[in-house]
C-alpha cells in the first residue's frame, strides 16, 4: 500500500486530487493523508514518511519550495518524491522546484486524470528504483572497501611474510656458516684427540720398559742392601709405593687408548648379565675377601642384553671396583647390581654404601680424567670413571649418579641396545 500526502489549503483541490487516485489506483492499494499548511505538511511527513507528496505551491503560512527546503533538513533529498503543483505555468518556477529535489511539476487546471496518474505512478517508481541504486552502491561501496581493506591486509601480511623469509634466509645463512664452523671445529678437535691418544699411548708405551726397568734395579737394591737406618727403611717403602702408582697409571692410559683405538665397530652380541658379573667377582674375590664386601644381583627384570661384551665388562669391572675401593671404615662394602627397563631404555644400576660424593662441589668433574676425590681411601689414579663414560658415550648412552656423602652412591648407566 502506497502513501501519500495532499498539501493544498484548497479542499476542492485536494477532493478532485483524491478522486483522481482513488479511481484509477484503487483504495485498496492508496492510504491518502492531507494537510492545509506548509508547518502542518512537515510535520506530517516526518511521522508517515509517505511515498509521495502533492505539494501545492502556493500555502497560507510558506511557499512549496520552502516547505521542500523543509523536507531536506529532515532526510536526503535523494529520498524524496515530491511533486510540485502551482496554479501558474511559470518555466522558471519548474525549474526551481526540480533543483531543490522534486521529481517533476504539474500546473493547476492543465492535467487531467491520467495525467496526474502517470506522473504520481512514475514518480514514486522513479523514486523506488532510485532507492534501490542507492541501496545497491552503499552494498557495492561496502563490498569495496571491504575488498580494499583485504586487500590491504593481503599486502601487510605479503609484506610480513617476505619480511619473515628475508629473516629466515639470513638465519639460515647463518646456521649454515656456523656449522661449517662447528664442521671445521670439530674436525680440529677429532685431529687434536686422535693426535692426544696417539701421544699418550707411545707415551705410556715408551715409558713401560724404563719403568720396569726402575722396578727391577729397585726390587734388586732392596733384595741386596742393608739398611739398618729405620727411616731408610720407610722411604724404601714410599719409593715402592711410587713405582707401583707409576705402574698402574702407565698400564690404565695404555688400557684407555687401547680401548678408544680398536678397528672398526665392535659386534655387538648376547650378554647374560649373572654370568658378566659372576667372572667379574671371580676376578675382584681376593679384594671382596680383604674387606669382607658383599655384593649382591637381581637380573630378574633383564636378565641379558644386547652389547658389547668386553666394554660392558669394562664398566661394570670399574664400578664394582670402585664400590670395594672408596667402601666407607665404619661399614663393611654392601653393592647392589641390577638391571632394568625404563622407558624401553636398559638401565645398569650399581648402589654402594661407601663413603659417597658431594655432587655439587665435585658433580661437574665426576667424569674428567686424573680427577679423585677420596685420596685417602687407597691407591687409585682417577681413570676408571672417564673411561667408564667415555665407553658409555660412545655407545650412545649417558649415566646418571647420585650421591650422599658418608651414606652410599648410585649409578645408573643408561646403555643403548
Amino acid at each position: 500500500m502506497k502513501k501519500i500526502l495532499l498539501v493544498d489549503d484548497n479542499e476542492q483541490d485536494r477532493m478532485l486530487y483524491r478522486r483522481y487516485l482513488t479511481r484509477s489506483l484503487g483504495y485498496e492499494s492508496l492510504e491518502l493523508h492531507e494537510a492545509t499548511s506548509g508547518e502542518e505538511a512537515i510535520r506530517q511527513y516526518r511521522a508517515i514518511r509517505p511515498d509521495c507528496v502533492l505539494l501545492d505551491y502556493n500555502l497560507p503560512d510558506t511557499t512549496g519550495l520552502e516547505v521542500l527546503v523543509g523536507f531536506k533538513q529532515f532526510f536526503p533529498v535523494e529520498t524524496l518524491c515530491v511533486i510540485m503543483i502551482t496554479g501558474g505555468g511559470s518555466e522558471m518556477l519548474a525549474v526551481r522546484a526540480l533543483n531543490e529535489g522534486a521529481l517533476d511539476y504539474l500546473v493547476k487546471q492543465h492535467f487531467d486524470r491520467d495525467l496526474l496518474v502517470k506522473t504520481v505512478t512514475h514518480a514514486i517508481e522513479k523514486n523506488e528504483w532510485r532507492q534501490y541504486q542507492a541501496r545497491y552502491h552503499a552494498e557495492l561501496q561496502g563490498v569495496n572497501q571491504q575488498l580494499r581493506d583485504s586487500l590491504a591486509e593481503l599486502t601487510a601480511i605479503r609484506q610480513e611474510l617476505a619480511r619473515k623469509n628475508a629473516q629466515l634466509e639470513n638465519a639460515h645463512t647463518q646456521e649454515k656458516a656456523h656449522n661449517k664452523e662447528l664442521d671445521t671445529i670439530n674436525q680440529r678437535l677429532a685431529r687434536t684427540n686422535a693426535d692426544l691418544d696417539n701421544f699418550v699411548y707411545a707415551a705410556s708405551h715408551d715409558l713401560r720398559q724404563p719403568v720396569h726397568n726402575l722396578r727391577g734395579l729397585f726390587d734388586e737394591l732392596r733384595r741386596t742392601a742393608t739398611f739398618h737406618d729405620p727411616e731408610e727403611a720407610e722411604v724404601l717403602r714410599l719409593v715402592d709405593e711410587s713405582l707401583r702408582a707409576l705402574v698402574t697409571t702407565i698400564t690404565d692410559l695404555a688400557h684407555v687408548v687401547q680401548v678408544e683405538q680398536l678397528p672398526g665397530e665392535q659386534l655387538a652380541e648376547t650378554v647374560d648379565l649373572a654370568d658378566l658379573t659372576a667372572d667379574i667377582l671371580q676376578t675382584l674375590r681376593p679384594q671382596m675377601v680383604a674387606v669382607e664386601a658383599d655384593i649382591q644381583s637381581d637380573f630378574a627384570e633383564l636378565p641379558e642384553l644386547e652389547y658389547v661384551r668386553s666394554n660392558l665388562r669394562t664398566v661394570l669391572l670399574n664400578l664394582l671396583t670402585n664400590a670395594i675401593k672408596y667402601r666407607h671404615p665404619d661399614r663393611a662394602p654392601l653393592v647392589r647390581v641390577r638391571s632394568r627397563l625404563l622407558d624401553g631404555q636398559p638401565v645398569l644400576e650399581v648402589q654402594d654404601n661407601g663413603l659417597g660424593i658431594n655432587m655439587e662441589r665435585h658433580g661437574a668433574e665426576l667424569f674428567q680424567l686424573f680427577r679423585r676425590f677420596h685420596p685417602q681411601a687407597g691407591e687409585g689414579t682417577g681413570v676408571g670413571l672417564f673411561l667408564v663414560n667415555r665407553l658409555v658415550q660412545s655407545a650412545s648412552g649417558h649415566i646418571e649418579v647420585e650421591s650422599q656423602e658418608d651414606v652410599g652412591t648410585t649409578f645408573r648407566v643408561f646403555l643403548k641396545s
